[in-house]
């Protein structure tokens, strides 16, 4: 990924961080000598460094992917900025994102315990505490059945490249434009952009 000194993450926690709070993914591969990608949701194993996840059995993704380099994508909140916020005309619109690269290695799992404890890691994250859904109460007959039905996988991580482009590259007077005029909407994608370039002017500030 192309990364200028500005906008790269180097905080490994941070990055970690983001891919828990964005853990929906875009899995790429080359399948039939092609590149091809799955959206799917994934779950970091810090101590692993390692990425779970499944795919649909009838996804044939899988049947060539074991062994390959691949790449996964995580994304976060994104946004156009105006060249009109600025206090200039001399200026072109650009794009505000964060987003995170994985690549690594995947190997697939046959280990039925694993797959099990990789699906249970997966519903506990995004049902909640407070859910009433439990998997371990759920008819084992049924979950083998839907088990039958998936290709479990295994990431090992070997490189993360994070950038966060927050307009960085600017003056702070006109981030702090930016940021005004972000939080003057209610898109959701926009106050949460400029929530990040707050906290990045923020830190700054406290150096």
């Amino acid at each position: 990924m192309y990364i200028p000194k500005h906008f790269q993450m180097d905080d490994e926690e941070v990055i970690y961080d983001f891919i828990e709070k964005h853990g929906f993914a875009l899995l790429f591969s080359q399948h039939k000598g092609e590149p091809y990608a799955t959206h799917l949701p994934l779950e970091l194993n810090k101590d692993e460094h390692a990425l779970y996840g499944h795919f649909a059995r009838t996804n044939e993704q899988w049947k060539d992917i074991e062994n390959q380099q691949v790449l996964v994508v995580f994304q976060g909140p994104h946004c156009y900025i105006s060249p009109t916020w600025y206090e200039t005309t001399k200026a072109v619109p650009t794009w505000n994102y964060v987003t995170v690269h994985v690549y690594g290695q995947l190997e697939i799992i046959e280990d039925g315990k694993v797959i099990y404890d990789s699906l249970d890691d997966l519903v506990n994250k995004y049902e909640g505490p407070d859910s009433p859904y439990n998997l371990a109460e759920i008819e084992p007959g049924f979950i083998d059945g839907m088990m039958k039905g998936i290709v479990a996988f295994k990431i090992n991580i070997t490189k993360i490249e994070g950038k966060a482009k927050l307009s960085q590259n600017h003056p702070r007077e006109r981030q702090e434009l930016i940021i005004k005029q972000l939080e003057s909407t209610s898109i959701q994608n926009n106050l949460q952009v400029a929530a990040l370039m707050r906290k990045n002017l923020q830190e700054i500030k406290n150096k």
